[in-house]
């Protein structure tokens, strides 16, 4: 008997369309139906991820493979996707030597479940609502911070995008207005717990800590500086890029702060902007964890639809 899992993947819809001739109608491979995405969906999905010769897309649920060929052709990247159907693996691989991209685009025939997505500096997937929840565990787990995300028409619940848009989807076989949803992610680093470092600031080296907490890419807390605590502003996180800003008194002086780094494990450096009215200073900024949290969504899994 085929898995709950199996079966809903099964109905996953094709993500792209490559221009190799007339679009073909949705068809039936199997029991499932194979749904085509009109080709400016594929486009703004690979253009919203700023798809280029560097990056290596992985596409779930790949049907014909017109994700990885248009990337491959158009972009300049390389990648492979997956799909349950062999006959549209087949087809795939068929349509990737075609359009002369063989060895820049691969298609197996695999459950996303048992696919090796680390490799992966771009994400897409066209899949259906249920598994976007259940794979996303997956994809927090293993993906690289920075990795971006694509999806068509679903979201992933509780976990907000980054991004997102809809457009005009002229010939799209399924919906009644000819619409689509495309939806985009960057996976967040670890940013969750205290940090320490000391600057010298109004006179003297001073002592910080900063205390974050995360859910998802949104972080929140506070800073504190000679035992004066500040709520932060404009706090932001993109993969393991990280900014944020605070006003505090110190030495008398109201002074406002605005860190920008880069997460490197349990160290971020970056630079800090100290400023009071026309008066600024730039500094190097270093800092280094005191405490490690989970961010909340590393500790609360998404309950599979079908237990």
């Amino acid at each position: 008997m085929r898995s709950p899992l199996r079966s809903a993947l099964r109905c996953t819809a094709a993500l792209a369309v490559f221009a190799l001739g007339a679009v073909a109608p949705a068809q039936d491979y199997g029991d499932t139906p194979y749904v085509q995405t009109p080709q400016n969906v594929v486009d703004k999905m690979l253009e919203i991820a700023k798809v280029g010769p560097r990056d290596y897309v992985i596409d779930l649920g790949s049907g014909d493979g017109r994700i990885i060929i248009t990337a491959a052709k158009k972009f300049g990247a390389r990648g492979f996707g997956v799909d349950l159907d062999k006959r549209l693996v087949t087809l795939a691989n068929r349509l990737a030597a075609r359009a002369g991209v063989a060895d820049r685009a691969v298609f197996y025939t695999r459950d996303l479940y048992d696919t090796d997505v680390n490799r992966a500096t771009v994400l897409t997937m066209y899949l259906l609502p249920e598994v976007n929840l259940m794979v996303r565990p997956k994809l927090l787990a293993s993906l690289k911070p920075g990795t971006r995300i694509v999806s068509h028409d679903y979201d992933m619940g509780d976990w907000p995008p980054d991004a997102q848009l809809e457009l005009d989807a002229p010939g799209k076989p399924v919906g009644r207005d000819q619409r689509s949803k495309v939806f985009y992610w960057v996976v967040p680093g670890k940013a969750a717990g205290k940090w320490r470092w000391r600057l010298p600031v109004a006179g003297a080296n001073r002592d910080y800590e900063l205390e974050l907490d995360q859910r998802f890419q949104k972080i929140s807390g506070s800073l504190k500086v000679d035992g004066r605590v500040a709520a932060l502003q404009d706090a932001r996180l993109t993969g393991e890029e990280i900014s944020f800003a605070a006003v505090l008194d110190i030495g008398g002086t109201r002074l406002r702060h605005g860190f920008s780094g880069r997460i490197f494990g349990h160290e971020i450096t970056g630079k800090v902007r100290v400023s009071n009215g026309p008066a600024v200073s730039n500094a190097r900024w270093e800092a280094a964890r005191t405490e490690l949290r989970e961010p909340q969504h590393a500790s609360a899994p998404v309950r599979s639809p079908w237990q």
